[in-house]
């Protein structure tokens, strides 16, 4: 990614295949109660509200995330905190307006959704802690759970139930390995909510890490085909909308026509915006403005989704997409003002449309640290994805971390999030990926407690952070096009 950090130390050492080095004990096996565990999980419906509706079913997330925590416990983890978030936190700065929406509709909005940590031993100091982060929430739809032919079927096998069971059997063999595991060195665990549906993580493990439940090195469990990503995106979304005045069919021209108008737009600004910024993404998504064929909508609006790697470029996305929608507006009006049915629309289109923000403001991350990067690598044989890969990274609560002191993140687990299916009928983790996932966690956590022991790690590399202190913006902000 262009505007990201120089990632040079990252790719060009050579390393071992993830997770297993000559002579290293056998690869770590689920055992038959954490397949057990990991079918329990997935047929507990745990969709939230953004992605079933406050009218849909609530999810079971007590349940589920008491049902880890009775599994862990068996390998001496303890729960630390077990809660639906502080209301306090939706009033920060970038949380997205469809959380805040719901939140107001739905007086057990944060109550259905509550976020567990599980701890290994004592509270330890966060440079002796490694912590994993995994979402028990899913997108909604549900499939029966099932395990045949060396595959595991249904909601969340992969996204993320999967990674969570097998992250267990990881830390489960990882302790038989060292003893230090619990006494010395510290491990934590978060089972978080409001990943999905557009959350962001800002009830779920936002307020986590605020807490200061972070180690010297972070770990989000997610799908990226056991490839280190020490990367994650953020997201903006613009709404467009026009507020028009309606007519009839047989006067086309007496009104607005906002189908026109938003389909001139989006045509624009797939055509236009997608490059403006290096390393950012344009989704040019939901266009709406009616379904009946005999009349002339003047209302409607168009979302559109901005991904960035670093906060910069999202600012810079966000200011490209501001400039080219008054390109559009004005292509418009060129091109629509001789022709009678359209007159009015391009004469007042600039007047009856604009722009605002459902979300925006969150920060991107990009970390680097060689002491973490050698760990990692040359310590537990585990592989970094391509520092110039862009289409490996992908949003998600790791941007949390951003500017945890003293920390180092990456984005790590099974499979792969189109080849799996996550979020689609059809989602399944295999058992081959779920236990090299594993084999990689005990990989990870014997080279970081060794290291600890030996009087490793030290303190982190400073990076300035690509943020500025006024980068962030209350969502929700409007801005007018004229």
């Amino acid at each position: 990614m262009t505007d990201a950090p120089a990632r040079t130390p990252l790719t060009e050492r050579p390393t071992a295949p993830s997770g297993e080095r000559p002579g290293q004990a056998a690869g770590v096996t689920l055992s038959a109660a954490e397949r057990e565990l990991l079918l329990r999980l997935i047929g507990l419906p745990t969709a939230g509200p953004l992605e079933v509706g406050q009218d849909g079913p609530r999810p079971e997330l007590w349940a589920a995330q008491r049902a880890y925590a009775e599994a862990a416990a068996e390998h001496g983890f303890t729960v630390v905190h077990h809660a639906a978030a502080d209301p306090a936190v939706l009033e920060l700065d970038g949380v997205p307006v469809t959380v805040r929406e719901a939140a107001a509709a739905m007086p057990d909005f944060l109550e259905c959704q509550p976020s567990m940590v599980l701890r290994l031993g004592p509270e330890l100091p966060p440079e002796r802690t490694v912590m994993f982060n995994v979402h028990l929430d899913t997108v909604a739809g549900f499939e029966p759970p099932r395990y045949a032919d060396g595959r595991f079927h249904g909601r969340g096998a992969i996204d993320a139930k999967g990674p969570a069971v097998a992250l267990l059997a990881g830390l489960r063999a990882a302790r038989a390995a060292v003893p230090a595991l619990g006494e010395r060195v510290g491990v934590l665990i978060q089972l978080v909510a409001g990943e999905e549906g557009g959350a962001m993580g800002v009830f779920g493990t936002r307020p986590l890490v605020a807490a200061g439940y972070t180690g010297r090195l972070n770990v989000f469990c997610e799908p990226t085909r056991q490839l280190l990503l020490p990367r994650s995106t953020a997201a903006a979304t613009a709404r467009i909308s026009v507020a028009g005045q309606d007519s009839i069919d047989d006067r086309p021209g007496g009104g607005h026509n906002a189908t026109v108008l938003l389909g001139h737009l989006a045509h624009h600004l797939a055509r236009h915006l997608p490059g403006r910024v290096a390393g950012g993404r344009v989704c040019v998504a939901g266009l709406h403005t009616g379904t009946l064929h005999n009349k002339v909508y003047g209302s409607g609006h168009l979302l559109l989704n901005l991904a960035y790697p670093t906060t910069q470029a999202g600012l810079a996305l966000q200011q490209a997409l501001e400039d080219e929608l008054r390109a559009g507006l004005a292509s418009f009006t060129e091109t629509f003002a001789d022709l009678p049915d359209f007159a009015l629309t391009a004469r007042e289109a600039a007047q009856v449309t604009r722009l605002d923000w459902l979300k925006r403001g969150l920060p991107a991350l990009a970390s680097s640290d060689p002491w973490a990067e050698r760990l990692l690598t040359e310590g537990a044989g585990l592989r970094y994805a391509p520092a110039d890969a862009d289409a490996d990274a992908f949003t998600c609560d790791a941007i949390w971390t951003h500017d945890a002191p003293g920390a180092y993140t990456v984005v790590y687990g099974p499979g792969d999030l189109d080849a799996n299916g996550a979020h689609a009928d059809g989602e399944h983790a295999d058992l081959a990926d779920l236990e090299s996932f594993a084999t990689g966690v005990r990989a990870l956590l014997t080279t970081f407690a060794r290291a600890s022991e030996a009087g490793e790690p030290p303190a982190p590399v400073a990076t300035p952070s690509d943020q500025p202190a006024d980068a962030t913006t209350p969502a929700g902000s409007t801005s007018r096009t004229a």
